[in-house]
């Protein structure tokens, strides 16, 4: 899996996204945008993308595309349009870009050549994990209150994490 970082002035999301989707299908990788305020670090994005590989490889999977798949164990919900709000948006977005490959043996080389492309739609900046995230944000969208915070010693981005995991007994 690769990730790119960085913010995008997105003028018409459908052209955007149509891109990124015409670049994932060049290279036959799975390309995700998140809004960088929503996600707590790389393990988060990684957690996401394995646990959507598992659902394809099990037949498990609710949505039809990979990309999409990663996008709902990213936010732990399992409901598609609960789970966009942790998509990209028209306008200036802080963003993180998963690109994430079918796993064969050229996979590295097309992750790498499709992450290049969607560097060209991006201005490149350090937008990944909990420093740059909005805290009070990723707290509100995965209902993280100060009881469980005050229950346990695992940090914020742990809590998460573990959102992740448990969409997958959720089903």
């Amino acid at each position: 899996m690769k990730v790119v970082e960085g913010h995008a002035e997105i003028e018409d999301l459908d052209s955007f996204l149509g891109n990124i989707e015409a670049i994932g299908d060049e290279y036959d990788c799975a390309i995700q945008a998140f809004d960088a305020d929503l996600v707590v670090g790389r393990e988060h994005l990684e957690t996401a993308a394995q646990h959507a590989d598992r659902a394809f490889d099990r037949g498990e999977n609710v949505a039809r595309e990979r990309a999409v798949e990663i996008l709902l164990y990213a936010a732990g919900r399992r409901q598609i349009n609960r789970a966009l709000r942790m998509g990209v948006s028209e306008g200036e977005n802080r963003l993180v870009v998963v690109v994430h490959g079918t796993g064969d043996e050229d996979n590295q080389v097309r992750e790498g050549a499709a992450a290049d492309a969607v560097r060209e739609l991006v201005t490149p900046a350090t937008t990944l994990g909990i420093d740059h995230a909005d805290r009070e944000a990723v707290r509100e969208f995965f209902d993280v209150g100060d009881a469980e915070l005050a229950a346990t010693d695992v940090t914020l981005a742990d809590l998460v994490c573990e959102r992740v995991a448990l969409l997958e007994v959720e089903k």
